[in-house]
């Protein structure tokens, strides 16, 4: 038994879940090693029954993997937590605030809090961003309207993650504003990511931050006060692996290696900066 632990962060599945499947299967080969814990950064969309599939998911068009995932004949391999988007089973996860397993080995993180996962501290926020809705309380997601309003993070949610204190690892389904800065020969997108996820990173400095919802891959290092760093990763839709998938090896709560896709390939070691992917120079945020 490896005395590490690895970690695998997916974007956006949309339903895909055999192909996620395949693709641990892949990187436990690659990596010669099995694969400790999953976590998805939200969009989902683990709807129990086909015709739920058909009636309300993002991308109908696609086969409703998940029902059999939720009727027991098929399973993920390793333990897959995951917390909410903005497209998800609203009506199913309004009963498990605080998660549950939605089918075997499958497990909703809840909309916001931490637990120790493969022996890290990780701390969650599920859903987006809406001005509108902050401060409005939370309704059964009965109707189109509040299914909508559902996939949104409320103040209360915000201010319970901002008191638990030291994380090893952060998982949201929206990036923090601010990781695009003005560097020569790359675009600046002032509208990526929102600020009440940046002001929650600025005040919990985790050390690692997942993320996903804009269907870009995209690696980032925000930089605090007294020289602490939080390595962001914004994770693709999982259409193609190289994007959407990165691996975490963990020891002592710091991770030590670190790579996108399901090749094995090391991205990341703790002499690196972490910046772009492949380990092209980090982005500096002013």
């Amino acid at each position: 038994m490896s005395d590490t632990a690895l970690i695998v962060g997916v974007g956006d599945i949309h339903g895909r879940f055999h192909r996620v499947r395949t693709w641990l299967g892949t990187l436990e080969r690659a990596l010669e090693r099995p694969v400790d814990a999953v976590l998805a950064v939200g969009d989902v969309e683990a709807f129990a029954t086909a015709d739920d599939h058909r009636r309300k998911a993002a991308k109908r068009t696609m086969p409703a993997e998940f029902a059999a995932f939720a009727r027991g004949e098929a399973r993920m391999t390793r333990p897959f937590y995951f917390i909410g988007g903005n497209n998800e089973d609203f009506e199913s996860l309004h009963d498990l605030p605080h998660g549950g397993e939605v089918a075997p080995g499958v497990h909703y993180l809840g909309r916001v809090g931490t637990a120790s996962i493969a022996g890290l501290r990780v701390g969650w926020l599920s859903g987006i961003y809406a001005p509108k809705w902050l401060d409005t309380p939370l309704e059964p997601p009965t109707t189109a309207a509040t299914r909508k309003q559902a996939g949104y993070f409320r103040r209360d949610e915000v201010d319970r993650l901002r008191a638990v204190g030291q994380l090893d690892l952060l998982v949201t389904h929206e990036w923090p504003r601010g990781l695009f800065a003005r560097t020569p020969g790359k675009p600046v997108r002032p509208w990526m990511g929102n600020p009440v996820t940046r002001a929650l990173v600025d005040e919990l400095q985790p050390p690692w931050l997942l993320c996903g919802h804009s269907h870009e891959q995209f690696a980032a290092t925000l930089h605090h006060a007294g020289g602490i760093q939080t390595r962001v990763a914004c994770l693709d839709e999982a259409a193609e692996s190289d994007g959407s998938m990165l691996w975490m090896e963990w020891s002592g709560g710091q991770a030590i290696r670190v790579g996108w896709g399901i090749d094995g390939h090391v991205s990341w070691t703790p002499s690196q900066s972490w910046g772009a992917p492949r380990g092209a120079s980090v982005r500096r945020v002013p």
